[in-house]
């Protein structure tokens, strides 16, 4: 049950306004239509708006929205479209189901905003943090051409196959990332448990530490009086990068050093490509302009560098220059890219190259992913010897001048 503000005149003739519970705004109407008053207004409750149109800072932090909740919200918004259920009884259903708090929250305004006359696109537009550009794009283009059941079904493939991209590239950074940890640890026990021991005994000795001993000397005495102001400086630089990177020049900057990294350079640039010919294919075929499709990718393509070359591209595609022209003077787009692109606009299946093009890229994703894993586990292990070497370096040598002093 939700409530309702309303204003109706009663028998006296007079305006009265008040809040009642009711299931629809037409189910308040007719309660109030009983209780022999004419309703002039009736409109969700201004705290049923509040309450659903945004969660708290605590919600959110302890039941953030994932992907695969979104994934599942449109596959049964699909399936009960497809039943023929009503899009207000939908809302109802997938709010009593969900058990994202967030997610609830946002179904239930949103069921409220279609009880009052908006459009799907609106109140999905409503909540940003969950539906992205794309996704109210794409629902925008079903509303308008009676699709809706169809476009759910692409929205639910793209998701999906993002979702698995992501998935494939997290699994081979997973081993690097334990490597990384162990490194850390192995720095901190080793600087801070067993150097200090060795030292004192060196030291006592007379002898002259070398150039390792000496630096792991620095290292331990600077993190003893200084150790307050090293977490300090971490933590507040890990908060400006973060800041720094929510910026439109941070993440530009970012993700352009990224893509000069061997190795995760071309895979980000691949799953780019992989991104930007399935988006603008979907896009294309749902009946959006390539102007708007363009303007749509700029803003979900997950890479900053490569949406900044979209910019120069939107007034040339005014002027009626196609697609595959702009796009032959941009830094990222690959030959073979542009080609496919050229031949698809002159054939008039431009729709049928995008899919190929993502295929391709779908494919030189997950071979890239698979090479990650296999060139990122020696480089890692490398450094970590190096690290532990270095350690050990900084014990035997002074070490060895101990055994021979005492021989």
């Amino acid at each position: 049950m939700a409530k309702f503000d309303y204003k109706a005149i009663n028998q006296a003739g007079k305006t009265i306004e008040g809040t009642i519970e009711a299931s629809s705004i037409d189910a308040a109407g007719t309660i109030l239509s009983n209780q022999d008053v004419i309703p002039v207004s009736v409109k969700a409750a201004a705290s049923e708006k509040s309450g659903g149109a945004s969660s708290s800072f605590i919600d959110k932090l302890l039941s953030p929205i994932k992907s695969e909740d979104v994934i599942m919200f449109t596959k049964q918004m699909r399936t009960m479209l497809r039943a023929g259920i009503p899009i207000m009884q939908i809302f109802d259903i997938l709010q009593d189901q969900t058990k994202n708090t967030v997610l609830k929250a946002a179904l239930k305004d949103m069921g409220n905003e279609v009880q009052e006359g908006r459009s799907l696109t609106f109140v999905f537009k409503k909540h940003p943090n969950i539906f992205s550009k794309l996704y109210c794009g794409l629902i925008n283009a079903g509303e308008v051409s009676g699709t809706m059941i169809e476009i759910l079904e692409k929205i639910t493939s793209i998701l999906e196959h993002e979702y698995k991209v992501k998935r494939d590239i997290k699994s081979a950074l997973a081993y690097p990332k334990m490597v990384i940890g162990v490194l850390f640890g192995s720095f901190f026990f080793l600087l801070n448990f067993v150097i200090p021991k060795f030292i004192g005994v060196f030291e006592k000795a007379g002898l002259d530490l070398p150039f390792p001993t000496q630096v792991c000397l620095i290292m331990y005495n600077a993190m003893q009086q200084y150790w307050m102001i090293m977490i300090g400086a971490v933590v507040g630089g890990i908060f400006a990068a973060k800041y720094y990177f929510k910026t439109d020049n941070g993440a530009l900057n970012r993700d352009r050093f990224l893509t000069f990294i061997p190795i995760i350079g071309p895979l980000f640039i691949k799953s780019a490509m992989s991104r930007f010919a399935s988006i603008l294919s979907l896009l294309l075929a749902s009946g959006i302009s390539v102007l708007e499709s363009f303007n749509i990718i700029s803003e979900t393509l997950g890479n900053a560098a490569i949406s900044h070359e979209f910019k120069g591209i939107g007034k040339q595609l005014e002027e009626g220059r196609g697609i595959s022209e702009p796009l032959r003077n941009t830094k990222y787009f690959p030959p073979m890219v542009v080609n496919m692109i050229t031949i698809g606009e002159e054939s008039g299946s431009l729709e049928d190259m995008l899919n190929e093009v993502a295929k391709h890229y779908d494919e030189e994703v997950a071979y890239a992913v698979g090479g990650l894993a296999e060139a990122i586990g020696p480089v890692m292990i490398i450094v970590l010897t190096g690290v532990v070497g270095f350690f050990a370096l900084a014990i035997f040598m002074p070490m060895w001048d101990l055994t021979k002093m005492v021989q």
